[in-house]
């Protein structure tokens, strides 16, 4: 079965987690100035590309500094709870993404999908205990319209895009496809 392995040093892939935050950072701007950025998921694009490409261990921190550096730079979203909760939730991603394409050498699709399913119940856990600790309401029916039917033209797009950039990165001399 084909695996992605990155047959870079540590510098390459700091250098490529670098980069996913600097696109976690600019992407959700352009999103939200042509005011598509709660539906498209902007921020969630670069994390879970991180993942796929660099690992598990680069994609968590990709995961957990976008969020907060988005938030401190540009007060999007709000510190409390909505970054904190995104902090947990990208961070799952980056790591479920990493650990099921790269380590346990599932299809991109497969790894997309449940890291994205993974990353949701993670997300609907701390929106839970976060708007618990604010008093504010949460239950399920708020979890299931904000995780997924809002979002579902986000969920799309990343189903469609990441793949497609994962694979095309992957034919380039930079990022080669070996049997594992």
């Amino acid at each position: 079965m084909g695996a992605t392995i990155l047959k870079k040093s540590i510098t390459f892939n700091l250098t490529g987690t670098a980069l996913c935050v600097a696109l976690g950072l600019v992407l959700p701007l352009l999103f939200h100035a042509l005011g598509a950025g709660p539906i498209f998921l902007p921020m969630h694009i670069p994390v879970l590309l991180c993942g796929l490409l660099f690992g598990w261990q680069f994609g968590a921190v990709c995961g957990l500094a976008v969020p907060i550096l988005s938030s401190v730079f540009t007060s999007m979203p709000p510190i409390f709870p909505t970054a904190v909760a995104m902090m947990f939730e990208l961070c799952t991603y980056g790591v479920l993404t990493g650990v099921f394409h790269r380590k346990l050498h599932w299809n991109i699709y497969s790894a997309l999908i449940f890291a994205m399913l993974g990353g949701r119940l993670v997300s609907g856990i701390a929106n839970a205990v976060l708007m618990g600790v604010s008093g504010k309401p949460y239950g399920i029916q708020a979890f299931v319209t904000s995780a997924f039917v809002e979002s579902l033209p986000g969920i799309i797009l990343q189903i469609v895009l990441v793949p497609f950039l994962v694979l095309a990165l992957e034919k380039t001399k930079i990022f080669r496809k070996e049997n594992a």
